[in-house]
């Protein structure tokens, strides 16, 4: 039993390990190996390293398919709002296979949902989303997402 299935005031009961998308559910993957500096005081891998997984997954995908230039380009996503339920340890040294789906996308929005799986796809570590609303670098202000990069973020859609 992890904290959050201790505490009932947390907002909402946390999802079974079996509740979770199944990993042929995601539309891409990408393998990340944990580095030494992962691991924490407790000898498993430190929780904002999951995160840091999932973005990672994210940055990716979007830097290679959607042709986002976030060094220089006049668009950049900023992560408005992320989540992760933790369901197993992991640590180093271990290669874990980040799955990656858009749940939604919207004008200016997407909402990527996220799986972290023991390289074997079969143990599930944590589960994710992370919600990035992509904007003008200069002014900060939202900006619809349109040609390559849309059509990236539509190849991960899972109901397509």
């Amino acid at each position: 039993m992890n904290a959050a299935d201790q505490d009932p005031g947390r907002g909402r009961a946390p999802r079974p390990a079996d509740a979770a998308p199944a990993p042929p559910d995601y539309a891409h993957w990408q393998e990340i190996p944990t580095r030494w500096a992962d691991n924490d005081a407790y000898g498993h891998m430190n929780n904002t390293v999951h995160y840091a997984f999932m973005d990672t997954a994210i940055n990716t995908w979007l830097v290679e398919q959607g042709g986002l230039d976030y060094r220089e380009g006049p668009v950049i996503g900023m992560c408005v709002e992320s989540h992760c339920v933790y369901t197993a340890e992991a640590g180093f040294p271990e290669t874990l296979a980040v799955g990656l789906s858009v749940g939604h996308l919207g004008t200016s929005s997407v909402r990527y949902e996220l799986g972290l799986y023991r390289s074997d796809r079969r143990t599930r570590v944590a589960e994710g989303h992370f919600v990035h609303v992509f904007c003008d670098r200069r002014t900060r202000r939202p900006v619809p997402v349109e040609g390559r990069l849309r059509t990236a973020l539509e190849k991960l859609r899972r109901n397509r």
